[in-house]
């Protein structure tokens, strides 16, 4: 089973609100940024959908705002 906090491809935390019950009404980082489709496409397929990607796997770090990059 996929733990939801945690990025598919690292394994790392992937700091989604919306995997944690204390957090969840707030909006996710991913609501602000852009994801490359390609980045999705390579996961692997059972990993897709299943967890949020961490922003440094996203390869977001540069759209977010310097306290959550």
């Amino acid at each position: 089973m996929t733990d939801s906090r945690l990025c598919p491809a690292c394994g790392g935390r992937n700091d989604c609100t919306l995997a944690d019950a204390k957090t969840a009404a707030q909006p996710c980082w991913c609501y602000t940024v852009s994801i490359d489709p390609a980045v999705l496409r390579a996961l692997p397929e059972h990993l897709r959908n299943a967890a949020c990607l961490c922003p440094r796997c996203a390869r977001v770090n540069e759209q977010l705002p310097e306290s959550e990059a």
